[in-house]
């Protein structure tokens, strides 16, 4: 029996099957060099988020199958559970007063920096150090301490004649002793208003010195706008962070979000429910309103953002 001959397409050139060839082989090439990331991201990325998705709509213990129930832990979560109430509250309280906060102090610091000076870049190491520990188990037990009913903000408070405050009794005061924590967690949003800085020609601050302008009007003139862009996205990422902290709220209120749940940060009392009550179900549902809203507030700042951000290929607004 005769093997069949399998006949090439004449009207195909020989070099085009050759370079289609080739590229399939470096396509191939390149899958295999972004495999890890590929697996990786489907394995614990892709594919626990639309599980997540499916587990919101069912009872789900962790210990048995998960059971469809519809939307019923959505429904609980806005009209039968205070403390998710409580939890949101604290965390817009959270992001509303850190973010700003952190950002203004960040761009105070860039712009002390930004100087010529010999030891300019161990200063920034060492400002930015804090970023690199800050949310570190260490870190919040250090705050804890120092927050203490003795601990050394008690004693200055002391020293200098002012009423020492309950940090860990007063929920209020609680909730600023985060704040005060991720504020000095500065050194990202730091070097990032640095490097916008740098990038603001000399040449502006000097014709604006010879029309006489003093220092607060080149701040509002010239550098504030030069640097919008730079602190829209500070303010996009550092809010995105903001809601997802999680470590010094569990470790200063010691897991619970006291007191009187003052430090119930959303994050805190979704791990509450999900590993603690074992509501993964309801724990996947409060994940994917948290997703919503911070899509919802990233879309706002990034709307409101064409009033206020100015770009210098487009000249003045």
């Amino acid at each position: 029996m005769s093997t069949p001959v399998v006949k090439r397409d004449v009207n195909i050139p020989i070099k085009t099957v050759s370079k289609r060839r080739r590229i399939i082989n470096e396509n191939l090439t390149g899958y295999a060099f972004i495999s890890p990331f590929i697996i990786g991201f489907l394995a614990f990325t892709l594919i626990p988020i639309i599980a997540s998705l499916y587990l919101s709509f069912t009872n789900y213990n962790l210990f048995s199958a998960p059971r469809w129930i519809g939307f019923d832990n959505y429904i609980k979560m806005f009209t039968a559970d205070p403390r998710y109430w409580q939890s949101l509250k604290v965390t817009l309280i959270y992001v509303l007063a850190g973010v700003p906060l952190r950002l203004a102090f960040a761009l105070l610091i860039a712009m002390i920096l930004n100087t010529a000076s010999k030891a300019v870049g161990i200063y920034r190491t060492l400002f930015y150090l804090p970023s690199l520990i800050g949310g570190s188990v260490a870190v919040a037990i250090m705050w804890r301490n120092v927050f203490g009913d003795l601990g050394i903000v008690n004693i200055v408070l002391d020293l200098l004649g002012l009423n020492v405050v309950r940090w860990f009794g007063n929920p209020t005061a609680a909730l600023w002793m985060l704040i005060f924590l991720s504020v000095w967690q500065f050194g990202s949003s730091m070097l990032i208003f640095l490097a916008g800085l740098k990038g603001i020609p000399k040449s502006y601050y000097e014709a604006a010195s010879v029309d006489g302008a003093n220092g607060v009007q080149k701040f509002f003139k010239i550098t504030l706008p030069m640097l919008s862009p730079v602190i829209l996205f500070n303010t996009v990422m550092q809010t995105i962070a903001a809601f997802m902290t999680f470590v010094p709220a569990f470790i200063i209120s010691k897991g619970t979000g006291g007191p009187l749940d003052g430090t119930l940060l959303y994050s805190l009392y979704l791990f509450i429910q999900g590993f603690e009550f074992f509501n993964m179900g309801y724990a996947s549902a409060m994940a994917w309103v948290m997703l919503i809203i911070v899509g919802v507030l990233t879309v706002i700042i990034f709307v409101s953002s064409k009033y206020w951000v100015h770009y210098e290929s487009e000249g003045g607004k």
